[in-house]
């Protein structure tokens, strides 16, 4: 063992050590539809028939969101009920009463001048109880009197600036500097100007006087009152827009002020008016079927390749299985939340992972068939060489990706951005790490060498032997294959304008019912009994010690009845507690910066292809990308089925399996072009085509076990993340050849040659 080979064994091995001691130490969060949580009932103190009132609704639930992202609470539900309540749910809170308090303060901050101190006795009443007390004085106009930290009354002037003006807060520990924990402030626009403004002011009072002090309030309680600094001079001020709130904080005081000053003030006071704890919104049943699928299918997924690639399929399944560890424990340890579509995304990326592995042994076969590579382990060593660049650009397109939807989305998507970046990087760490280690090990033993059938990479394949037998010419004509793409998508584009697009409860939002339940009942039981009825769809929750809600789309009063007398049935008598609208818990808001995220994300996509390949590879991706999702979402429309947060998680997943095939393609296109430069484009990629459809059909194939096991086995509750996957599947295999290779070859004939130039 060399020492590179030593070295990354003893990584691994520490890794593998950390992630195991991770995983049995650190239980990972579970969400709401799998273990339930803490439901809040918050009511706004607005007049909620007005379009004022309403808006200021629409605003509080937003700015509740942000709260609850500060808070670390990750994939809440919120939802709007009736005129003017909101309903949170919350998985893993452990402190459902700081919780409340947080998400009901309204935050107002603001920042005064301090005029002086303010007499003590002024504001109290003298004489006996029997006697009239006199006049309280009166203060001067837009002046008030606050206590300070000390309890010192201060005499305040009119705010100078406000939460609006902030540009963000952090909670920072100064140890040097003996501030402790405190919170700094930067402002932006006019608030810049305003803090210069304010701060020169106060430091036109000698030092000492309280004039000299800046008073910051927050819902009406002075939370710290610096003395602006000597050195600051009069009429000048702090200039670049910065202070720093001290008040001897505690760690959770000083996150908890940033987090409200960075949330923003809630537009109308609420009020917290009922709390409890709600079950998953997933049965039992679901979850234990969910998770045969998820085991079935990671074992059919192995026994593919160990039967493809023999004794290096089955180290690479040791290596998925390291994955799976690796993964795990970094969920746990960042305190993500696992919920349903993000353990089915898991299971699968667990399938996805293989892809990195089936580049190499593909590569490693390639070396060794054409005898550029002696023995199994130079052509094993050649194939990790090969391969990396496909690796690496496949992966960094999906770690683009990924970092921008955690970024610039929120809720479920941002979510999914954290499941998909560690995803990404588990799995190159168990292909290049892990795996690589375990196969130069075995491929150096004697008994290995001697039998170099064994490895699986001294064949060339059933599909390679295949395509170079026939020697397919698909790129003679890319038109024929671009009609064929604009006939799918004229024939999914009509679905979606003839059947329309299903919306979920979660985009619409629909009827919230709750009963007061006569007997304890199971809530699997009533989701089955309401599918047979004919809503499928319906989320039903336990609630408190004896309710029980149902979640359905909007309903009619015939079909209320219906429902209402199925729970009764099985309950032995229920009486209704609350029938309300609920909004959707994907608002307005949160579905515009997922757009905004996935089309910056599509946007850096496209530049880092251009910059890696050509701008026709990086516009040739993208347009078999925007050619999956139109057809996944018309065939969705044609089923007739629901385009929910399970849908939306489903289709992010299709977007990186489309980009990751055409980057593996373009990869080889490019390598081939470096050592024919005089071969035709079209040439190129039939030849590039033929040496990488093995590679798509295995890691497919790989994939579609997994899928396979999840659709049929699953429930209802992943049925159709499982159907939309595997339509994606299917179409980006198809799009990433002939789709995308096809726009290549037309734009680059389309393009004007470059003129030759004259250096001196």
């Amino acid at each position: 063992m060399n020492r590179s080979v030593r070295a990354r064994a003893l990584l691994a091995l520490a890794v593998i050590t950390l992630s195991l001691y991770i995983a049995v130490t650190v239980p990972v969060r579970l969400g709401l539809d799998l273990r339930g949580g803490t439901q809040l009932v918050l009511e706004t103190r607005s007049t909620p028939t007005t379009d004022a009132g309403r808006e200021a609704t629409d605003r509080t639930l937003e700015v509740l969101r942000g709260r609850i992202d500060g808070l670390g609470v990750a994939e809440p539900t919120l939802v709007r009920s009736g005129e003017n309540r909101i309903i949170v749910e919350l998985p893993g809170v452990q402190d459902p009463k700081r919780a409340a308090e947080v998400l009901g303060r309204t935050a107002q901050l603001t920042f005064h001048p301090v005029l002086g101190t303010a007499d003590p006795t002024a504001d109290r009443p003298t004489g006996r109880p029997d006697e009239a007390s006199p006049p309280l004085p009166k203060q001067p106009p837009r002046e008030r009197v606050l206590p300070d930290e000390s309890g010192t009354p201060l005499r305040l002037g009119a705010a100078a600036l406000t939460g609006e003006d902030v540009k963000e807060a952090a909670a920072r520990f100064d140890q040097q500097g003996g501030a402790g924990w405190h919170v700094t402030v930067g402002f932006e626009g006019d608030g810049r100007a305003g803090w210069a403004r304010l701060t020169g002011e106060a430091a036109c009072h000698p030092a000492g006087d309280p004039a000299r002090r800046v008073a910051i309030v927050l819902d009406d309680k002075v939370i710290s009152s610096p003395q602006v600094d000597p050195s600051v001079a009069c009429r000048t001020g702090i200039r670049d827009g910065a202070t720093q709130i001290t008040g001897s904080f505690a760690p959770e005081e000083a996150r908890e002020l940033s987090l409200l000053v960075n949330g923003g003030a809630l537009p109308v006071p609420v009020e917290t008016v009922e709390q409890r704890t709600v079950g998953p919104t997933l049965g039992a049943q679901a979850i234990t079927a969910s998770a045969w699928a998820a085991a079935i299918g990671t074992a059919l997924t192995a026994l593919f390749i160990i039967g493809v690639y023999r004794l290096m399929g089955v180290l690479a399944a040791v290596g998925l299985v390291c994955y799976g560890l690796v993964s795990y424990a970094a969920l746990a340890a960042l305190g993500a939340t696992l919920t349903l579509p993000g353990l089915a995304g898991f299971v699968l990326a667990i399938g996805m992972a293989v892809d990195a592995d089936v580049l190499v042994f593909e590569r490693a076969r390639e070396e060794y068939a054409a005898r550029r590579s002696p023995s199994t382990r130079s052509a094993l060593a050649a194939g990790f060489r090969n391969a990396f660049s496909a690796i690496a650009d496949s992966n960094i397109t999906t770690l683009i990706a990924a970092a921008l939807l955690f970024f610039l989305a929120s809720g479920p998507v941002r979510g999914f951005g954290v499941t998909l970046g560690i995803g990404v990087l588990a799995s190159l760490f168990s292909a290049l790490v892990i795996t690589r280690v375990l196969a130069e090990v075995a491929v150096s033993r004697p008994r290995v060498r001697r039998r170099p059938s064994l490895t699986g990479i001294a064949g060339t394949g059933a599909v390679r032997d295949r395509l170079t037998r026939r020697n397919p010419r698909l790129m003679r004509r890319p038109g024929r294959w671009l009609a064929v793409s604009a006939a799918a998508l004229v024939l999914a584009g009509s679905g979606i304008a003839v059947r329309g697009i299903d919306l979920g409860v979660e985009f619409t939002g629909g009827r919230l019912i709750e009963y007061a339940t006569t007997n304890p009942v199971d809530p699997d039981r009533v989701r089955t009994a309401l599918a047979d009825a004919g809503f499928p769809r319906a989320v039903v929750q336990s609630s408190g010690e004896a309710g029980l809600t149902v979640r359905t789309d909007p309903l009619t009063n015939a079909e209320e009845t219906e429902v209402t007398g199925a729970v009764r049935d099985l309950a032995g008598g229920a009486d209704k507690v609350r029938d309300e609208l609920v909004g959707p818990s994907l608002g307005e808001e949160l579905r515009r910066g997922a757009l905004i995220a996935l089309a910056v994300a599509l946007g850096a996509q496209f530049v880092y292809l251009a910059a890696r390949f050509r701008w026709v590879f990086g516009t040739a991706a993208v347009v078999a990308l925007a050619h999956d999702v139109v057809i996944l979402v018309g065939v969705f429309a044609w089923l007739g089925r629901p385009v929910d947060g399970v849908f939306l998680a489903a289709l992010l997943t299709v977007i990186g399996y489309s980009v990751n095939d055409s980057v593996v393609l373009f990869d080889r296109i490019r390598e081939l072009a470096r050592r024919t430069p005089e071969v035709p484009l079209p040439d190129l990629t039939d030849r590039a085509v033929v040496q990488t459809l093995p590679r798509t059909v295995n890691t497919g194939l790989g994939a579609a076990f997994i899928l396979t096991a999840l659709a049929l086995l699953g429930g209802s509750s992943l049925t159709d993340f499982a159907l939309a996957l595997l339509i994606g599947l299917v179409v980006g295999t198809y799009s990433s050849v002939l789709t995308a290779a096809p726009v290549a070859i037309r734009l680059h004939h389309r393009t004007p040659p470059r003129q030759p130039s004259v250096r001196t």
